[in-house]
């Protein structure tokens, strides 16, 4: 395997999902390179219907109110501890980047779950970017997510919406990697007939 290859390889079996992050996030120059990783992922069509929303700074505060008020829209009663939580998380974490969905559902050659599709290939372009370029990141979601008029409010009005929220830093301690778990439980050599899988296995 070529040195490059290798190094790209393990940047990807290396990459892990982490919330404790501080600053500083990327910015400028570093930071457009990374999010450019978006334009890399499969694009049935070449629609790019990914989009990029950048919360920093004082931003993060209003992103958080308007996080806690979607809570409140969706449940007459919601818990107070887990809005505090969400509030805390959105207006401290030192970058969110919200994922959109420029979807349309009326393409006659591109099925929606196509161009959501697109989206999710996109999303994980960025972590694995982040990643690559010494940042930590975590990409939530929650009921949130799928409230539209909260994403009305962000700029996708339906049927655009959208796919989740990205903190981003710099990782507060190295943590030990993750055990790897072998992907062969999830994979079978297919010979013509159906299949069984020993991860889906009691």
């Amino acid at each position: 395997m070529k040195k490059h290859a290798h190094i790209a390889l393990e940047s990807l079996l290396s990459r892990a999902s982490t919330d404790a992050l501080a600053e500083p996030a990327p910015k400028g120059d570093e930071l457009e390179t990374i999010l450019s990783a978006v334009m890399r992922a499969p694009d049935h069509g070449k629609l790019r219907p990914w989009r990029l929303l950048v919360v920093q700074g004082d931003a993060r505060v209003k992103l958080a109110e308007k996080i806690v008020a979607s809570m409140k829209r969706l449940d007459p009663e919601p818990d107070q501890k887990k809005m505090d939580k969400r509030y805390k998380r959105f207006s401290t974490m030192p970058m969110t980047i919200v994922l959109g969905m420029h979807l349309r559902p009326d393409d006659k050659k591109i099925p929606l779950i196509e161009q959501e599709l697109a989206v999710g290939a996109a999303g994980m372009n960025l972590l694995n970017a982040l990643h690559a370029a010494g940042y930590g990141a975590v990409w939530v979601s929650g009921e949130v997510t799928y409230d539209p008029v909260l994403a009305a409010e962000l700029g996708f009005l339906a049927p655009h919406a959208l796919a989740g929220f990205f903190f981003v830093g710099t990782p507060e301690k190295e943590d030990r990697e993750p055990k790897r778990r072998s992907v062969m439980p999830y994979v079978v050599d297919w010979t013509g007939g159906p299949v069984s899988f020993e991860a889906d296995k009691d």
